[in-house]
């Protein structure tokens, strides 16, 4: 069950409105890293979550607090694009320069959503369920989150720095903040994770069953050496299992392949005599 509180989680109120920024913001709401794919990516990893009951709490509350970010962005961006277009504005883009300026707006935010924000990305394309991860793995799962909070926190922190708007700053230091907790959230998890399975995921898997000269072996692939100067190179490995090694000149063991003839229905290029 959930319950809505009408007051925000935190303050969304812009200086003056800006319709070129509201679509900018778009991003981080319908993006594939923004709040809307954080918040079902979450929930999902919780309705689904066959694991400790621990970890079901911890990702429908995120998941839950994710749904108020949504809401804060939708509130911001609407706010973003009060009074536009307007007859004034309508008659300062007769300048050159202005016009300009506001032809960067959404006009969806006009013609589709009546000056609100939508499930969209900052170039107009829907948000996509399968920008989410939801495996039952929870050790995928939550290094999957690691990324998605990475990506996110960088975008907002990208577009901070596209706006002098006090009201909008202070809104989206509130996000960057909660981004820089999930981040350690997520963090912590999987260090705690890790501890129990090991690394590599899945760890129910039968390694024996691998090919395990192969399994520590990094292959160089182009031209140039540089990339046997990093620790993935050399040393042991930080599973436990061995010994990272550097094949600087790799050699294929598998056959040149070559595909029969298509059957004659099929009308491919017949082969040659």
């Amino acid at each position: 069950m959930f319950f809505h509180v009408k007051e925000l989680q935190y303050r969304a109120k812009p200086d003056r409105p800006d319709p070129v920024y509201a679509k900018k913001l778009q991003e981080v709401l319908g993006g594939q890293y923004g709040e809307i794919s954080v918040m079902m990516q979450y929930l999902f990893q919780g309705w689904n979550c066959r694991g400790e009951q621990k970890y079901r709490d911890m990702l429908l509350d995120i998941g839950t607090e994710e749904i108020a970010h949504v809401e804060m962005l939708a509130t911001m961006i609407a706010q973003l694009l009060d009074k536009a277009p307007v007859e004034e504005q309508e008659q300062a883009a007769q300048d050159p320069v202005i016009k300009s300026i506001m032809g960067g707006m959404n006009p969806q935010h006009a013609i589709v959503n009546g000056l609100g924000a939508s499930p969209n990305d900052s170039a107009g394309y829907p948000w996509n369920a399968r920008y989410t991860i939801a495996s039952g793995n929870l050790l995928a799962d939550f290094r999957a989150n690691l990324n998605a909070e990475s990506q996110g926190r960088l975008q907002v922190v990208r577009l901070y720095e596209m706006t002098d708007d006090a009201g909008v700053r202070d809104m989206l230091s509130f996000l960057i903040a909660r981004d820089t907790m999930h981040q350690n959230q997520w963090a912590a998890a999987i260090t705690e994770l890790q501890e129990k399975e090991g690394l590599v995921v899945p760890s129910t898997f039968n390694r024996e069953y691998e090919k395990q000269d192969v399994a520590l072996q990094f292959i160089n692939c182009s031209q140039g050496d540089e990339s046997k100067l990093g620790r993935w190179a050399s040393g042991p490995s930080l599973d436990g299992q061995g010994q990272f090694t550097y094949v600087e000149n790799p050699e294929p063991v598998g056959q040149a392949p070559k595909l029969n003839p298509a059957p004659g229905y099929i009308h491919g290029t017949p082969a040659q005599p």
